[in-house]
């Protein structure tokens, strides 16, 4: 009862300094979660508790984005524009306005679906059909590759021999056609890898911001102003989880943080189970792999398929369109090559990357308040899931557990 008392004291304590002086924007709204806390039905659990308090919070009031990552595309962009828009601002994918909409669309009208680094990718080596032996035509280069590489991702497990279809130059020679400069963002609007446009209307509640980041395992979404018809913020998971860590302190932080990842639902899988790619299979099949089982991320091991060599995330693949230069000593473009290339892209260019560098891991018994502080502290939307050895036991979208936590 007296360490009760004493936890109820520091709490207070906390409370009352954080009132004085809220050290950011997060927690000011951390604030206001700890203020319907306090009001809730005792009997309810602190998951019960807190689902009501984020039910009462509309998403008008989280912290607005920084402007760099509240940008819209206009679908007569193309698409080389469209990804130096996206590499420029540092963001994997932005909603789409129709430049052909009225003045008074509604925003279900103005805006056609999102555009994204990977759908930019996948619809381009998927155009063009396998190459037919009645064509009497010289095809291009360019043509064939395309064609090639459209063939190997377009059916089964790609093979190592697969990997030849994208050689050192085959981005370069993609990146500076016509067909890459004159394709327009609307004209891969029709294409079944076109993202929808899934947005909160700025009275939707703080609970069914987060039940859409995890059960659409959506990176971000947009927030629309009704009465303007257009997108008045954006929130990300990445926000969502340095929300949360500004809150550290706060008594329905620490009482929900407690919890351990084994006690929260987080699916065990075994060894073989774990979403991979090995090193010498082409590229083209970890996105692939990572857009078919909507993971963000995945781990590269070597022959024995149980070492870990590197990690490769769906982020990486503007490497594939923004540097295409550096695969030109490639006789193909294998993870192993991708990695390295990029690796040494990074270094010379004096920049990190989280996945392309070494794994964040941790263990069952990290509680999600761990957990949390580490994904903010790195950056990171991901986490990988060790055994006590160290040795690989299971990924998933670690953060997208931590969300369902709250619901």
């Amino acid at each position: 009862m007296a360490s009760m008392q004493l936890m109820r004291r520091e709490s207070d304590s906390v409370h009352e300094i954080m009132q004085d002086s809220p050290k950011s924007p997060e927690a000011r709204l951390g604030m206001k979660v700890e203020d319907l806390w306090d009001v809730q039905e005792p009997q309810l659990s602190p998951t019960e508790k807190l689902n009501a308090c984020f039910e009462s919070i509309p998403v008008s009031a989280f912290p607005p984005a920084p402007s760099s990552q509240v940008i819209e595309i206009k679908s007569d962009t193309s698409l080389a524009e469209a990804v130096q828009i996206l590499s420029e601002h540092k963001i994997l994918s932005a909603p789409v306005v129709d430049v052909d909409a009225p003045e008074d669309a509604s925003w279900i009208d103005r805006y056609i679906g999102v555009v994204e680094f990977a759908g930019i990718v996948v619809w381009i080596l998927h155009q063009s059909e396998p190459p037919s032996p009645r064509s009497t035509t010289q095809e291009s280069a360019l043509e064939v590759a395309v064609n090639r590489a459209t063939n190997a991702a377009s059916f089964g497990i790609l093979g190592p021999e697969d990997a030849q279809a994208t050689s050192g130059n085959f981005f370069e020679a993609l990146t500076s056609s016509e067909f890459y400069k004159n394709t327009k963002v609307r004209d891969i609007a029709g294409s079944f890898r076109w993202a929808p446009f899934l947005a909160l209307q700025k009275s939707n509640s703080f609970l069914t911001m987060l039940l859409l980041l995890s059960n659409y395992k959506m990176k971000s979404v947009p927030v629309v102003d009704l009465g303007e018809a257009k997108i008045d913020n954006i929130i990300t998971q990445s926000s969502v989880i340095h929300m949360l860590a500004e809150c550290a302190g706060l008594q329905w932080f620490e009482s929900w943080g407690t919890k351990k990842l084994s006690e929260i639902g987080l699916p065990l899988m075994t060894r073989d189970h774990v979403i991979k790619v090995y090193e010498e299979e082409p590229v083209l099949q970890a996105f692939k792999l990572m857009r078919k089982k909507r993971v963000g991320a995945i781990p590269i091991v070597d022959s024995s398929g149980i070492k870990v060599v590197g990690n490769i995330s769906i982020r990486d693949v503007q490497f594939l369109l923004t540097a295409p230069e550096i695969y030109h000593d490639y006789r193909s473009i294998t993870t192993k090559n991708f990695l390295t290339a990029v690796r040494s892209y990074l270094k010379k260019h004096q920049e990190t990357s989280p996945f392309v560098s070494g794994m964040v891991v941790c263990t069952k018994n990290y509680s999600v308040k761990e957990l949390i502080m580490k994904l903010d502290s790195e950056k990171i939307q991901r986490v990988y899931v060790v055994d006590d050895a160290g040795n690989l036991e299971g990924s998933d979208h670690i953060e997208r557990h931590n969300l369902k936590a709250c619901t």
